[in-house]
């Protein structure tokens, strides 16, 4: 335990979540060896302190230590960066250099953000992981290395592999140990110990008293999701220690800052057609949707047939054109009323008596020759109360913005605006 916190005090990690305790517990285990470990943490966790940790108690403390951002390396240039190049190895390529893997022989690398590494540098990885072989870009001499490899990813990896965009025998060579780093989320005790931490911190970079939180402050924080985790708490005292006058920050100036409707994950579904479960919130609201979506996709259909006659005349249609619109315009009506006249009775055009639709969008429609347009009859209450619903919560979802709306809801944007009149929504 001595050795625990002694460690916490060298490195300034705050916290007491035994998930966080774990985690620095193994990376001092197995520091002194020259296993290969695999960090594993959403991003802000805290990730590269676990390097920073077994480098320093290993055997290779005074040796180099190299941190490599995988992910913001181009592809074109990670093979050079991480293995180095010959002379005219490529265009550019004026003289020699060495790679991180000659540079830091004998000591360690940090391999941030390791799922982002293109697969032939992985090809190229794997074999310095299996013999310690590496060629530089552009030569044909084999060269040997003495290097320990931390990874770190906030990748789900096993997503990868199944992808095709990460090697699986690489996996199972970096993962010889894994080290889970907790997100921010759980470790709920430990938020206003860091509160405190950065406040202390950042009075003192910036010469100002320093903030400190209400008890509804502290509630508002632990029941804060922070997608970000601990940078993002960081950033945010950093940002409120500036600019806030009142040195006593609660939850109404935190909601300012990160409304608590922020904590709820966006879904984007980009098949407009497929339904997400995370969507909504019960089988009932699921099945309002696709009653919604039909009855647009029928009320675009009657639309287009209202045009048909208005352009081409009674006479003008087949028998295939004359049963569908039978079909579309009096399959509501015909329960209703038997004795509603359909569009056509056999040969013979007839006159439309009980239309049940006319599209708000077509206005002109009502100087038809020969058709007697009514409004659409209202369907249930408790259908249209639903079909609302579902308009104002995707509207209030996406702040008014109706074209991503009206994408969640699956209808077209002239659509969505039609339904916004029609109940007399204020976005």
């Amino acid at each position: 335990m001595n050795e625990l916190q002694s460690i916490k005090n060298r490195f300034g990690i705050i916290g007491n979540y035994p998930a966080l305790n774990r985690a620095l517990e193994k990376s001092i285990q197995v520091a002194p060896t020259d296993i290969t470990v695999l960090v594993i943490g959403e991003s802000g966790t805290g990730k590269e302190f676990i390097p920073k940790i077994i480098h320093a108690e290993s055997k290779r403390k005074h040796q180099p230590y190299i941190v490599v951002n995988c992910g913001a390396i181009p592809e074109g240039t990670i093979d050079s960066e991480l293995f180095g190049h010959e002379k005219g190895a490529f265009t550019g390529a004026t003289t020699t250099r060495k790679g991180y893997f000659e540079v830091a022989d004998g000591g360690t690398i940090f391999l941030d953000e390791v799922g982002e590494l293109p697969l032939q540098t992985q090809v190229r990885l794997l074999r310095v992981l299996e013999s310690g072989e590496f060629m530089k870009v552009g030569s044909s001499q084999i060269q040997k290395t003495d290097v320990r490899i931390v990874a770190a990813t906030n990748v789900n990896m096993m997503k990868a592999i199944q992808e095709g965009r990460f090697r699986e025998d690489l996996y199972y060579r970096l993962n010889t140990v894994q080290i889970d780093m907790p997100p921010l989320r759980e470790r709920k005790g430990d938020i206003h110990l860091l509160f405190r931490k950065f406040a202390i911190d950042f009075a003192e970079k910036y010469r100002m008293p320093e903030i400190y939180l209400s008890d509804d402050g502290v509630d508002y924080l632990e029941n804060y999701s922070f997608p970000g985790n601990v940078r993002q708490l960081r950033n945010l005292v950093e940002q409120m220690t500036v600019v806030e006058q009142n040195r006593e920050i609660n939850s109404t100036k935190l909601s300012e800052y990160i409304p608590m409707n922020a904590n709820l994950p966006a879904v984007v579904n980009k098949n407009h057609g497929s339904i997400s479960n995370s969507e909504f919130n019960s089988e009932r609201e699921i099945m309002y949707k696709i009653l919604f979506d039909m009855r647009n996709d029928l009320n675009d259909l009657k639309s287009l047939t209202s045009e048909l006659i208005k352009n081409r005349g009674n006479n003008e249609f087949s028998h295939q054109e004359k049963n569908l619109i039978n079909r579309v315009f009096t399959q509501e009506t015909a329960s209703q009323n038997p004795n509603s006249l359909l569009f056509f009775e056999g040969n013979n055009p007839a006159q439309v008596h009980h239309p049940t639709y006319v599209s708000e969008q077509n206005p002109e429609y009502e100087d038809v020759e020969d058709i007697e347009i009514e409004e659409a009859k209202p369907e249930t209450l408790s259908l249209q109360n639903n079909e609302r619903e579902l308009i104002v919560k995707a509207l209030e979802k996406h702040r008014g913005r109706r074209n991503k709306a009206a994408d969640e809801l699956g209808i077209s944007q002239r659509t969505l605006y039609r339904k916004i009149k029609q109940y007399n929504l204020e976005e």
